[in-house]
């Protein structure tokens, strides 16, 4: 019986949702039905036999004038009836005669002898043997006189089992039409569930590995009412974090990639030219002191713009990591001071570059932060202007402070950088002018090295401007940033 019990068991947890649902609703239909035909059969029985006792009391006040009037009763009761008068005394109980009574006549007899020691009218149903079963209902004409009356109780039998059997054909109809149409409305209403587990399964199968891979899946439709609309609105939620979880993934990879690409071939030209200078050196006996040095000094400038890339490099990724220990050296620092020793030493080394330096009301404030980091960031926006912009270029350097910021513009009235190339200028390695030499447009590292200092310091660095200017802004919080 266990093991019968535990694959009923299995098989119904292997049944489908829209199944159980439907078993479930017969089954509870089941229980109200049944409960509804038991309540209705018994009201009815009770109804009935009711009836019958009113009947009974009806016919009998008749026949109760008709055997105090002549002794017994000549007035016939209906089909099937029974009318006795018994003449009682003590324990002794006399038919009179005649009388239209059954071969058995043991139960009324009985009757009627209650009936002379009770003060009141008596009714009870007994089984008359040869007849069935019978509703007696005894009255007491004169002092030692009972009247006896039995009606059949087989057309209330009759009446209820027809009524229990209407009642079996029509609760079956109902709970096979409430299964079959219960069924196909659960299989509707749940149709937006399979939906989503079809969607589900291919997500599954879906190859999450391509690069920006985006998933062309999703669950759509109006039905379900509003628990599978929120299930689905979760659904959409979810299929929309993981699209934008592989895309950003795909784009990192990406960056990564170019990012190694770009290492690789940038660390590639000087580590050639460190090469090809050491090589020479094997011929030095045979070359003039002036070739020599002359070597030694490429081969040094080489081994200086690798070691600047390098210490870029392993700048950025410090900042990237998030480590606990920041690359900041923080200290209350006069902004405006530092700006001005920035375009000093942009005027020195960039001499056909006019620099104007301009503050705003109320622009001297000291922040929190490292200076040496700040300046680097300061260079490398000055420096890039006077790189890419020809010679007698105005640069300007301005400094204000709007709602809780710190701003410095740098700015220059070059020819400016194209709109296809405005959201890269940040990346690392990128150069709007793939063309320029080295010499002239560096590693491509100076603005990604910027804006990851500025947003170290809680802050952030943003381009504007158009054709004929170029602004960078640096936005710095005037509470000291994270």
């Amino acid at each position: 019986m266990t093991a019968f019990v535990r694959r009923l068991r299995g098989t119904y947890r292997r049944t489908r949702l829209g199944t159980r649902l439907a078993l479930g609703l017969g089954v509870l239909s089941l229980a109200v039905f049944g409960v509804v035909g038991t309540v209705l059969t018994t009201y009815m029985r009770d109804y009935l036999e009711l009836q019958l006792g009113d009947q009974l009391k009806l016919i009998q006040a008749v026949q109760a004038k008709d055997a105090a009037a002549h002794g017994t009763v000549r007035r016939k009761p209906y089909y099937g009836w029974y009318t006795a008068v018994y003449d009682v005394s003590g324990d002794a109980v006399t038919l009179r005669r005649p009388s239209d009574v059954p071969d058995d006549t043991r139960a009324l007899a009985d009757l009627a002898r209650a009936m002379a020691h009770s003060d009141s009218e008596l009714t009870r149903t007994a089984r008359i043997e040869g007849e069935g079963t019978y509703r007696l209902r005894g009255c007491e004409v004169e002092p030692g006189v009972v009247l006896v009356s039995a009606a059949p109780v087989e057309d209330v039998e009759e009446t209820v089992e027809q009524l229990i059997t209407v009642q079996v054909v029509v609760f079956a109809l109902a709970l096979l039409a409430l299964v079959v149409f219960g069924r196909r409305m659960l299989r509707r209403g749940l149709k937006p569930l399979g939906d989503m587990a079809h969607t589900a399964h291919g997500i599954a199968s879906h190859d999450l590995t391509e690069s920006a891979a985006r998933l062309p899946l999703r669950a759509d439709g109006r039905d379900g009412g509003s628990e599978v609309a929120e299930l689905r609105t979760a659904f959409n939620t979810m299929l929309e974090h993981i699209d934008d979880s592989l895309a950003v993934r795909a784009e990192a990879e990406q960056r990564l990639r170019r990012f190694v690409a770009d290492a690789s071939h940038e660390l590639r030209t000087p580590l050639m030219s460190v090469r090809g200078y050491a090589d020479l050196f094997q011929y030095a006996a045979a070359n003039e002191p002036a070739e020599r040095d002359r070597h030694l000094a490429r081969l040094r400038a080489e081994a200086a713009r690798m070691g600047v890339l390098l210490d870029d490099l392993l700048l950025l990724a410090r900042l990237d990591a998030a480590e606990v220990e920041a690359p900041l050296r923080t200290a209350d620092t006069d902004l405006v001071e530092l700006v001005q020793q920035a375009a000093d030493a942009f005027r020195a080394s960039h001499p056909g570059h006019p620099l104007t330096v301009t503050a705003g009301p109320g622009a001297a404030p000291r922040l929190r932060l490292d200076p040496q980091r700040v300046r680097q960031v300061l260079d490398n926006l000055l420096t890039n202007a006077a790189v890419h912009t020809p010679a007698g270029t105005r640069v300007s350097a301005g400094v204000e402070v709007s709602g809780g910021w710190a701003l410095v513009r740098v700015g220059d009235e070059g020819p400016g950088i194209p709109a296809e190339d405005r959201e890269r200028v940040f990346d690392r390695f990128y150069r709007v002018d793939k063309a320029r030499s080295r010499d002239r447009g560096g590693s491509g590292l100076g603005l990604a090295v910027a804006r990851s200092l500025v947003r170290a310091h809680g802050g952030d660095v943003e381009l504007s401007g158009g054709p004929g200017a170029t602004v960078f802004t640096v936005r710095l919080p005037l509470d000291g940033g994270p």
